[in-house]
């Protein structure tokens, strides 16, 4: 009997299926969402310390931070599975494909919203773990359910949800909230628009297909291509905000400007095409959007360990 359970477990038939049912749960928390969630939180604890923050500190922020966004993705994945197998972008989602059964995508996560939050509690401090919780509220309740279906604003307010990783990674350093996470939560909700609807122009079909009211998809190129104008400029109108509120130096400030200006460039030429009925490449535009995100809280977590 020993032996046969031994053999069950080593079977390469048996390691291949568990892999790929571990594969199919690590898919569901999208893992590339929870890159930003890196970028945007470990910065910020550096600001908030004013230097390098305890390295337990940041390591159990980030943890809880990842569990909890995980377990927003998948209440998103379980309630869009309708919506996600009529979209190019999507109909390989473990869902979908099968891979995950409807009950196990759902219990995984509330699993991972419990622990997210009792994690955060123990390791740092009740105003983040109540901020975690809100977070998933605001993307599996106001975003998903309420929103997503019924507004092409949906992104716009939607988006809140993303921007809770810098008030969390803040409020774990500190235990409480001033003007500076909020300008940069500010920066996050200004920004998602002019990153989100770009792609939505990219899929414009599918989220047609599938009766989705992304501004990209019920729009055309002009009318999108100037509302990433404007939300680009703003982005970067409040990305200065924080040189004055939180005395940044040299470092932040010549990377705003920069990095800013290459984003704003950017969206004008989506909006240029649009006008003299070139091709649009919207994913240009996208993948700007990340970089500059990336540069700008890079800029963020360096300005305060150097003297100028």
């Amino acid at each position: 009997m020993v032996q046969s359970s031994v053999s069950a477990v080593t079977d390469p038939a048996t390691r291949s299926s568990l892999g790929r049912t571990v594969r199919a749960y690590v898919a569901l928390t999208k893992p590339r969402v929870l890159e930003l969630l890196l970028v945007t939180t470990v910065p910020v604890m550096i600001l908030a310390q004013g230097g390098l923050p305890n390295l337990w500190l940041v390591l159990a922020t980030v943890i809880g931070g990842a569990m909890s966004a995980g377990s927003a993705a998948t209440f998103n994945m379980y309630l869009d599975r309708d919506i996600d197998a009529h979209m190019r972008r999507t109909e390989n989602r473990p869902l979908v494909t099968g891979e995950v059964s409807p009950r196990g995508a759902l219990t995984f996560a509330w699993v991972l919203a419990v622990a997210s939050t009792v994690w955060l509690l123990v390791t740092t401090n009740w105003l983040a773990a109540a901020l975690s919780a809100v977070a998933i509220f605001f993307y599996v309740v106001i975003y998903t359910i309420i929103l997503k279906r019924r507004t092409e604003q949906n992104i716009v307010w939607g988006g809140i949800a993303g921007c809770f990783p810098v008030l969390i990674g803040w409020s774990a350093v500190t235990g409480s909230l001033t003007g500076t996470p909020f300008i940069l939560f500010l920066l996050v909700f200004l920004w998602t628009p002019p990153h989100y609807w770009p792609l939505s122009m990219k899929y414009k079909g599918d989220y047609q297909e599938a009766d989705v009211p992304m501004l990209g998809a019920t729009r055309d190129g002009l009318q999108v291509g100037l509302q990433v104008i404007l939300y680009a400029w703003a982005t970067v109108a409040s990305s200065l905000l924080l040189i004055p509120v939180a005395g940044m130096g040299l470092v932040y400030t010549a990377s705003a400007l920069v990095f800013g200006g290459w984003f704003i460039v950017e969206s004008h030429v989506l909006y240029n095409r649009a006008v003299r009925g070139e091709q649009i490449r919207p994913m240009r535009v996208f993948h700007a959007s990340i970089t500059y995100l990336t540069l700008l809280f890079v800029a963020i977590a360096v300005d305060p360990l150097l003297p100028f």
